[in-house]
């Protein structure tokens, strides 16, 4: 992202140029910041032994998915769509990582099917597997009595999270196991979503590490949590070499101590895509009411949900005028229910600084790679935008734009 002449570029492309050419409202996701991420990683985290695991909920577009595998990302897949999706990508069996989440018997038989490892996250999910396919290799998903993240809907450890074996249950895991014939060959946990104080991070590294020394034939040690992003002014980014170090040397140190060599697995989560992705929309609309100036655009939380689902704070740029007089407004989408606005808290609308916005300006939604187009909608019967990746200059499309069209599938 830079701004030439008082414009918005990404991947040295026009934000307006791209919305003219593609179509707007348009995601457009910067190919060397995708790369640059899981570099960043690879580089601060020094264990020789490192698997980067991208949990591809956050975005299953393939031509990302394939550019993170060039990368050497393993994956980590919640649904069996997501797991073809990734094949389609490139990926191999054995680089993916299934982690489901009430898992139903026919998506346990989809995983033996494939040859994909499972990682079971309850004793009944164990002892089902066990049944289907007994003497399998199996990973298993600990709640640590641990949780952090930016909301409340994105913790997941800790006693009111609906994720992972408790940590107490550690003994029946074992005598499951074994009556199953199952080898427990990973040991996984994931404490929540856009972490930034990675303090806890390393307690609960430490609280895994030490459930560890009970499993015997462990091959990787998979600690889990979205490192987060600074969505917001004055938000720090994630001091990573500090982080990689204290990592590196921590996992070194226990596996000395085991005398035992293991895979250090880390599933970051949204920082691998989030800040690759924008998603860029025209301004359409200014209406004034006592309270607040709304600027209405032809997007809406059926493209983005996090503002209305989160409260989340998502930095929005006006990419036809850069740096102008400042003034309030409230961005608001198109979709016909009041909560469709951008810029908001859990409360409702909240104003916030843009240069002077004026019809047919295009603005752009910041940090929007990673939970953006896959958690969209047709809500109001609006079809989806299309994808567009950018490089050097040149940008091509990675996915179509919806039609009306595409309302009718599978309809009769």
């Amino acid at each position: 992202m830079e701004i030439r002449d008082n414009k918005l570029f990404l991947g040295g492309v026009s934000a307006e140029k791209l919305a003219l050419e593609f179509g707007s409202p348009l995601y457009v996701y910067e190919e060397d910041t995708l790369r640059q991420r899981i570099k960043d990683l690879k580089t601060c985290i020094t264990y020789p032994d490192l698997r980067i695991h991208y949990a591809c909920k956050a975005n299953t577009n393939v031509t990302l998915m394939r550019i993170l595998r060039e990368e050497g990302a393993y994956l980590d897949a919640v649904a069996p769509g997501e797991v073809f999706l990734a094949l389609r990508a490139g990926y191999k069996p054995e680089q993916i990582l299934y982690t489901g989440n009430s898992t139903s018997r026919a998506d346990l038989e989809f995983c033996k099917q494939h040859g994909l490892l499972v990682n079971v996250e309850s004793l009944t999910q164990l002892d089902t597997y066990g049944e289907m396919n007994p003497g399998a290799r199996i990973a298993v998903r600990i709640n640590p009595d641990v949780g952090a993240g930016h909301h409340g809907h994105c913790i997941t450890g800790g006693p009111d999270s609906k994720f992972g074996i408790y940590q107490d249950k550690i003994g029946d895991v074992m005598d499951l196991a074994g009556r199953r014939r199952l080898q427990v060959v990973g040991l996984h946990s994931h404490i929540g979503s856009g972490i930034l104080d990675l303090s806890i991070y390393l307690e609960v590294m430490d609280i895994i590490l030490g459930l560890a020394q009970e499993f015997r034939n462990l091959e990787f040690i998979d600690f889990g949590g979205g490192i987060g992003v600074p969505y917001r002014p004055g938000e720090k980014p994630i001091d990573m070499p500090s982080f990689g170090k204290a990592v590196t040397e921590k996992f070194s140190a226990y596996v000395k101590k085991a005398g035992r060599q293991m895979a250090l697995a880390m599933e970051p989560g949204r920082y691998l895509v989030c800040e690759a992705g924008f998603l860029l929309t025209t301004v359409n609309n200014v209406k004034e009411t006592p309270k607040h100036r709304f600027v209405g655009t032809d997007t809406g939380f059926n493209h983005l949900i996090r503002p209305m689902a989160y409260g989340s704070y998502h930095e929005i740029v006006n990419a036809s005028n850069v740096q102008d007089v400042r003034e309030s407004v409230v961005v608001a989408g198109n979709i016909c229910e009041s909560g469709d606005v951008f810029t908001r808290d859990e409360h409702g609308p909240v104003d916030r600084e843009l240069s002077k916005v004026r019809i047919n300006d295009i603005l752009a939604i910041c940090n929007a790679g990673a939970y953006g187009f896959s958690m969209s909608s047709n809500y109001n019967s609006r079809p989806r935008p299309a994808e567009i990746l950018v490089k050097n200059g040149q940008a091509r499309v990675i996915r179509r734009a919806e039609t009306m069209e595409n309302l009718l599938y599978g309809m009769e």
